[in-house]
């Protein structure tokens, strides 16, 4: 029995962490809505224990928040978080071409054109996760072949915040356009030409720039006409009870009464719906 070795809770924690965070991405699990996570366990057959530490580490990326005892919450989209975050990963995905370029070897310029080619099926079939997951692969290769750990570890770190942006990205026409400056990288790095790598690198992480620019000022423009028409100013409406895993909702809980083991929301919690 030598080969064997331990599983279990390090794998449970990381699937649990996972299926939560493609749920948060989604917009399954809302931003600003309540996750408890008895309710999350049970939705995906795990006992508390991986669920909870896969909430802990949600909630170093900036994803959910807790108040000790109270609630815990998918965070919502906050303008400045997610900018901040916009730029820092453009920044290292800009350094991670720039080293990585003159390193790249042919079969490195072949699998970005592969994972190109997946990127390209995917979001005309209107595959959002298979296109992240393409997406994904094809700056992969620079990272990984530029070798910077602390890279690597900053882009693992800050992507998260802004996933749920790409989500809605890569959802619409214009992911395509993301594929034509795919390609022109693509063709810099054949070329070897780091600093046109490094360039069009940026330029591509820019467009989630302008994505946040747009997602914002429509959120303000909404949140200004309703507390127009709201009498008193349009306080919060309170909407009760979680959000289970696998059910969309935009209502707007109430997060004092909405948490992972605290009092339920009026009007009494949600039935508990499949594992994404």
């Amino acid at each position: 029995m030598g080969s064997l070795r331990p599983v279990g809770r390090t794998l449970l924690r990381d699937t649990a962490y996972a299926a939560i965070q493609d749920a948060i991405v989604r917009g399954e699990l809302p931003p600003g809505g309540p996750v408890r996570e008895a309710d999350l366990a049970q939705a995906l057959g795990l006992s508390r224990a991986p669920v909870r530490d896969a909430l802990a580490r949600l909630a170093e990326e900036g994803l959910i928040e807790t108040k000790p005892q109270s609630w815990t919450r998918v965070t919502r989209l906050e303008p400045r978080a997610v900018r901040e975050a916009a730029v820092v990963v453009r920044a290292m995905h800009e350094l991670a071409a720039r080293t990585a370029v003159p390193l790249l070897t042919d079969g490195d310029v072949a699998a970005m054109g592969r994972a190109n080619d997946r990127f390209v099926r995917a979001t005309r079939d209107g595959a959002v996760a298979v296109a992240l997951s393409a997406d994904d692969a094809l700056h992969g290769v620079l990272v990984r072949v530029a070798g910077n750990h602390a890279v690597a570890a900053t882009i693992a770190r800050y992507t998260p915040l802004i996933r749920r942006l790409e989500w809605r990205r890569f959802a619409t026409a214009s992911a395509l356009d993301s594929a034509v400056l795919h390609e022109r990288l693509i063709a810099a790095c054949a070329e070897r030409d780091a600093e046109e790598a490094a360039r069009i690198t940026a330029d591509i992480w820019r467009t989630l720039d302008e994505l946040a620019d747009e997602e914002f000022a429509d959120e303000e423009s909404a949140d200004e006409e309703l507390s127009g028409r709201a009498p008193g100013g349009g306080g919060p409406v309170v909407v009760g009870g979680p959000v289970a895993v696998g059910r969309p909702d935009g209502g707007r809980p109430d997060p004092e009464g909405a948490g992972t083991d605290g009092p339920a929301a009026p009007g009494g919690p949600r039935s508990t719906g499949t594992a994404p």
